[in-house]
């Protein structure tokens, strides 16, 4: 029953972790993209876009990140010293942002220092994700149920590069949300920013590929001996039909298709993850059965979390369902 519920408990941390990542994934994209705007028109546009959501956005992350510590504590206690500073960064970063999509929005004379903050705190909260991402796939020293390593392991040119992976693919997700939720120039500027920033996610989702079967041996193993081998195989094929798609889209000029078909990346690159990882949820050694709580602790968080979980959809599929459709300059949310 243990190996159930621990098994079910990482189902659902994955599945707020895929959430988070596919739809603050464009919110910070946003940010990035912010002094591409030709003008305050284009900014306002730009911002309108998600400010009916982005807070939303951020439950995903408060969800992972407190059942991580409730019912998998000893995971939470290895990651937290083993990634201190791009926890701590990614944060701060997501906080200063908040507080400058709407302190911009009450001046005159500092928008200008409030913009420059939503756009650093967007890149720097994208870097911080992608660093720890590198981080975790590197593994993480573990010894006596403990973090075993030094305060300086997560910089590496590994994690230094997935950062890098992660700020682009954001700038992805966001250029082509904006290509569906805005018209004119805008649009049309970022759909050619779109075809730039696709070329480098696919890079980057290229290298990332290939250097992460030798970040481990069992990441090698997993991946090319059997049933592993098997998603050797589909998973780029899939990543191909979602270019195909990108590019056409964007060629055609359709507006969701691009959006949809960047999002079919993300989640592939995930399962990746997910693929290189299991049965972990520490790499290299620490398993999802011996991190998970006792067995009455994740009983009793599952009852509030089957509730919770499917409230969080209805008031999110809700929230972008009231504000679907293009957002215009005269228009506002603010």
């Amino acid at each position: 029953m243990e190996f159930e519920l621990s098994f079910i408990w990482a189902i659902i941390i994955t599945f707020a972790v895929l959430c988070y990542v596919i739809l603050d994934g464009f919110d910070l994209g946003i940010g990035i993209l912010f002094p591409s705007a030709k003008s305050e028109q284009d900014k306002s546009v730009m911002m309108n876009t998600i400010a009916p959501v982005w807070d939303g956005n951020e439950t995903w992350l408060v969800m992972a990140g407190g059942g991580l510590f409730a019912v998998f504590p000893l995971a939470y206690a290895v990651i937290m010293p083993a990634l201190y500073m791009p926890i701590i960064l990614m944060l701060l970063a997501l906080i200063f942002r908040g507080v400058a999509f709407e302190y911009r929005w009450r001046t005159v004379r500092w928008k200008p220092v409030w913009d420059f903050s939503f756009f650093a705190g967007s890149v720097i909260a994208a870097f911080a994700q992608g660093i720890s991402l590198g981080a975790l796939v590197q593994g993480i020293e573990v010894a006596n149920r403990a973090y075993a390593g030094g305060w300086w392991d997560w910089l590496t040119p590994f994690s230094l590069f997935t950062g890098g992976a992660v700020v682009i693919g954001y700038g992805l997700l966001g250029s082509t949300w904006l290509i569906m939720k805005t018209e004119g120039e805008l649009q049309t500027r970022m759909r050619g920013y779109a075809k730039g920033l696709a070329i480098a996610t696919l890079g980057f989702i290229g290298v990332v590929s290939v250097l992460t079967p030798f970040q481990d041996p069992a990441y090698f193993q997993r991946w090319f001996s059997l049933p592993g081998s098997i998603f050797s195989v589909l998973v780029p094929v899939l990543v191909g039909l979602c270019t195909w798609l990108l590019f056409t889209g964007l060629k055609q000029c359709k507006e969701a298709q691009p959006f949809l078909a960047s999002l079919g990346l993300f989640v592939l690159s995930f399962i990746g993850i997910l693929i290189s990882f299991y049965p972990n949820i520490v790499p290299p050694s620490l398993t999802i059965t011996e991190a998970a709580a006792p067995d009455s602790s994740l009983k009793f968080a599952l009852m509030g979390t089957i509730v919770l979980i499917p409230l969080i959809l209805i008031y999110t599929a809700y929230a972008y369902w009231v504000f679907r459709g293009k957002v215009r300059p005269e228009d506002g949310y603010h």
